[in-house]
């Protein structure tokens, strides 16, 4: 694998000048904006008899400016500037025209295009020339490289209340003072890539360079990664190159009037489940246009890395259909890899690590590949962090399947620690999928149809949302501190967010009543929500302050089967959860180490789940001191008595 991924750089070298220069490519392709005034433009569309640029700015003749063909499917156009001015004026609707090998003339969008909208009384999208007087300047530097990651995974168009597409300008006021104050030093954004569909959650891509319009202008888009860097927080982009929307009237299929071009040409070009086109990452055209596109995104927006969305899907030919993976390195290794696309994404984690170091890149992958978050110098993937996908199915099938006596302590931790220490995981209790019609949040699985009635604390607290409301903040500090080398939670659910996700569409009469954010829930003191939202808040400060997640694995001392208790040490604290339905301890010895034996270490409660300002029952003083023994238990030298 290196070796392929080593003859690939090579290559850019000789016949690029570079991957400097190769990645550039961004600024040449597509229509672009001279010093002079002037316009060039360039394409590649191997399979066009002819190509031609029409618009606005020429009353939309398709002949009248004719690109000149290039060598390797590449065209090119040089419009001359007018009296010093631009011949194609901002705003000005654009297509690229080519005859395809039948003779038909096919409008397209050009695949580098940088804003796309679409008119409410049309179906498809428009391309529109982005070039204002004056864009957006950034004026805040990005943040530092953070050891501890805790990503708000968020979805611009459905953070706000009101049941409406809302905007970049809604997410920068009202939605980043939230993460801040909730403590989390990451947003992680999804569908922020142009897609035609709304209700694909952003995974059908349509315009690769472009930010999508439904939220506003891509200077609005920069003033909000702008803002966000202003308070110390990372931003990384849900990136999707794993494959792309089947539109060929606003999307990439069939660009020169073929079925391949950018993609695979007949049955390997398709993906069966998600009715999409495939890359074919051996073309050196497309590994252009997608390093180029990562190089984009980081240069122009400023976003701080990346998050890989369906890299199974890339990993395999088989694209993880109808596969189960045991662990067993067969699975990872031979011929049913796809060794180009596992090629294209060292190559892009090099680019990003070598242009860019300060820059994170994350995998979303189900499989398990070994040595994909290590570097590409030791034939690794490149990658910083890959998502810990078994630890929300687990938390899942034991909600769904089994008696609170019957949950298994050792299972639980082994789901947790089950990864390789040399690379790096990012734990989550549950994401947007579970989120998702169709799935439950774990709020919903906890306490289902009383979360509509019994929310309120003026309410008897019943036993349903009692038990919900605790086991919810057990599970996401046991996960945030036992499962990984970084934290994330989808909007909203830090809270218990009723009711699930649902975009617009047929199926539910284009309501949006279901694709919102109902955040106005923890500023009412009468109901319960304020305790989750508040326990989620102070679970991130501690770690912030502890460093827990860029600290060494944690030692589990105790997995007590008929105690139903959990207890495991890291960055100097001592974590202990009871997850007995009805048994409570006095007296119990939790084993611990400390490096001293002169001095008496004294533990003082930091986090109660307990506590009152988290719906719990102040069972605990939280005055109380407990000092360290030096009385062995449980293989460590001292112990507490908690």
């Amino acid at each position: 694998r290196y070796s392929l991924f080593y003859n690939h750089l090579k290559n850019i070298e000789e016949s690029e000048g570079g991957l400097d220069k190769f990645t550039k490519s961004y600024k040449t392709f597509g229509v672009n904006q001279l010093a002079d005034g002037g316009i060039y433009c360039k394409e590649w569309a191997p399979g066009a008899e002819a190509v031609f640029l029409a618009g606005d700015f020429n009353g939309w003749n398709p002949f009248s400016h004719p690109y000149k063909k290039l060598e390797y499917g590449k065209w090119e156009l040089l419009i001359p500037p007018e009296d010093g001015r631009s011949p194609v004026p901002h705003g000005s609707k654009l297509k690229v025209v080519i005859r395809a090998q039948n003779g038909a003339l096919l409008y397209r969008i050009s695949p580098w295009a940088r804003y796309v909208v679409r008119d409410e009384d049309k179906v498809n999208y428009d391309w529109v020339h982005w070039n204002p007087p004056q864009s957006y300047i950034h004026k805040n530097p990005s943040p530092k490289r953070l050891k501890s990651l805790r990503i708000y995974e968020s979805h611009v168009g459905i953070a706000s209340p009101e049941g409406k597409v809302a905007s970049y300008k809604n997410f920068t006021y009202n939605v980043l003072p939230r993460i801040k104050d909730l403590g989390y030093n990451c947003v992680q954004l999804m569908a922020i890539m142009e897609h035609a569909y709304y209700a694909s959650f952003g995974y059908q891509i349509t315009s690769f360079f472009a930010a999508s319009s439904r939220y506003g202008t891509p200077d609005d888009l920069k003033e909000m990664i702008d803002v966000a860097h202003s308070m110390g927080i990372t931003v990384l982009l849900d990136v999707v190159h794993s494959h792309a929307s089947k539109n060929s009237e606003d999307g990439l299929n069939q660009f020169d009037g073929t079925d391949s071009c950018f993609f695979h040409s007949g049955y390997r070009g398709n993906h069966q489940l998600w009715d999409s086109r495939l890359f074919d990452y051996a073309n050196w055209e497309v590994l252009r246009f997608l390093l180029s596109n990562l190089r984009m995104w980081i240069e122009d927006y400023r976003f701080d890395g990346f998050r890989f969305d369906g890299v199974t899907s890339m990993l395999y030919h088989h694209h993880g259909i109808g596969t189960g993976f045991s662990g067993d390195y067969n699975e990872y290794f031979g011929l049913h890899v796809d060794e180009d696309a596992l090629c294209y994404l060292m190559l892009a984690n090099h680019m990003i690590n070598t242009l860019h170091p300060e820059c994170i890149t994350i995998a979303e992958d189900v499989s398990g590949m070994p040595a994909l978050c290590r570097p590409v110098a030791e034939g690794g993937g490149g990658f910083d962090y890959r998502l810990a996908m078994a630890i929300p199915d687990k938390w899942i099938q034991i909600i769904k399947e089994l008696k609170d006596e019957d949950w298994n302590m050792g299972n639980i931790v082994h789901t947790l620690t089950n990864r390789r220490h040399e690379e790096k995981y990012i734990a989550y209790a549950e994401s947007h999928d579970q989120a998702l019609v169709g799935d439950k949040t774990l709020a919903f699985r906890l306490m289902d149809a009383e979360m509509y009635t019994n929310m309120s604390v003026l309410m008897p607290l019943t036993p349903v949302i009692d038990r919900g409301i605790q086991l919810h903040k057990m599970i996401r500090l046991i996960t945030h501190a036992l499962g990984g080398e970084s934290y994330l939670n989808f909007m909203g659910n830090e809270f218990g967010h009723p009711e699930w996700l649902d975009f617009p569409r047929i199926g539910n009469n284009e309501s949006y009543h279901y694709a919102r954010r109902q955040f106005n829930l923890t500023e009412d003191d009468l109901l319960r929500y304020k305790f989750l939202n508040a326990f989620d808040r102070d679970m991130n400060k501690l770690e912030e302050r502890f460093g827990w997640l860029a600290s060494p694995q944690a030692y589990v001392s105790e997995k007590h089967e008929a105690n139903k208790v959990i207890a495991f040490e890291r960055a100097g604290l001592i974590f202990i959860f009871n997850f007995h339905p009805y048994q409570s301890y006095v007296d119990y010895r939790v084993g611990n180490w400390h490096s001293s034996l002169t001095v008496a270490f004294k533990y003082k409660i930091l986090l109660d789940s307990d506590a009152g300002e988290y719906g719990g029952h102040q069972r605990l003083d939280h005055n109380t001191e407990y000092f360290s023994e030096e009385f062995p238990h449980n293989y460590r030298p001292n112990s507490i008595m908690v």
